[in-house]
């Protein structure tokens, strides 16, 4: 193959993965909110960053906080967020780069994620904070800093991406073009019920067709793929002791696990819990989301654990 040839399958192709993502773009719809409740803005470094409050603002302050995947959001709360307005005035962020909140194209660390969940928990009375995954080490980490009255951790964990992290994985996400095709094949609708699938949801069918297109939706906006290159090539991934840190909070913590969780397995949650003296909660036929398979035994689990501060 000539030179010339070469270059111009290579237009070609280039063309077409351009024309792709343009069309995804146009096809892709606003994001709504995935939760009920009054919706909100916090200014952060110069970013909007949305979150969904309910409940009465008198009662005691719970701040949810979602974990890191391609396609997060505060929606991973929907199980549970109605019944814990009822008794809290509870708040769901979208974490910068997520959701409806702004996602500028940052190189996210966990360093920004534990500086925004200081920051975002101080505007609270003392909130009791349930967090997921990643963002469970970076809320323990924050708990050093800011006031809180407990902290209910769903399967924490330190490293969530290749460790040491990918710079030219990273990069490479970061391209204008092949970036962003390599972003809409992670999150494409195949790939996002697989890893559900996988390793989200012991049962699939407690995950509707409905989650799974606004998941699509959520990773098809504008600049959708930056916070999600950094937690894929590593670069979110936080090098706290996360038992030593735990243990060292005087306050309630409890770590809630799905007994058949593999990339973070119930051995993993064990040995925390015993390390931290903290107490562990184990839900049966349940993986990475304990609370959205089972919300009612979640909640019975956690309520006497979640410690108020009335406002």
């Amino acid at each position: 193959m000539d030179l010339r040839r070469g270059l111009g399958y290579a237009t070609l192709g280039l063309g077409a993965i351009a024309a792709v993502n343009t069309t995804l773009r146009r096809r892709t719809p606003s994001l709504e909110p995935a939760l009920e409740g009054h919706q909100q803005l916090y200014r952060w470094r110069g970013m909007n960053v949305a979150y969904t409050e309910a409940g009465d603002p008198s009662n005691p302050d719970l701040v949810c906080l979602h974990g890191i995947n391609a396609a997060g959001s505060s929606g991973e709360f929907r199980e549970i967020f109605d019944e814990l307005a009822e008794e809290y005035h509870v708040i769901a962020p979208d974490l910068p780069g997520f959701g409806r909140s702004d996602r500028p194209p940052l190189r996210y660390s966990a360093a920004l994620y534990e500086d925004f969940i200081i920051d975002f928990l101080s505007e609270f009375n003392e909130p009791a904070v349930i967090a997921s995954s990643l963002t469970g080490a970076y809320a323990a980490a924050a708990a050093n800093e800011t006031p809180i009255a407990s902290l209910v951790l769903i399967c924490p964990t330190t490293v969530a991406g290749p460790e040491p992290p990918k710079g030219a994985l990273l990069e490479l996400f970061r391209l204008p073009l092949v970036g962003e095709a390599l972003f809409n094949l992670v999150v494409s609708k195949p790939s996002i019920r697989y890893f559900n699938a996988d390793h989200g949801y012991y049962d699939m069918d407690k995950v509707s067709d409905e989650w799974q297109e606004y998941e699509w939706t959520t990773a098809h906006q504008p600049n959708a793929r930056f916070a999600p290159a950094s937690f894929i090539s590593g670069y979110l991934n936080t090098d706290i002791n996360l038992d030593v840190v735990l243990r060292s909070l005087e306050l309630p913590v409890t770590i809630v696990w799905g007994r058949e969780a593999d990339i973070t397995p119930l051995s993993n949650g064990r040995a925390l819990a015993e390390s931290a003296d903290a107490t562990l909660i184990v839900l049966d036929d349940s993986m990475l989301l304990p609370h959205v398979e089972f919300p009612s035994e979640f909640l019975e689990g956690v309520s006497d654990r979640i410690v108020a501060i009335k406002n």
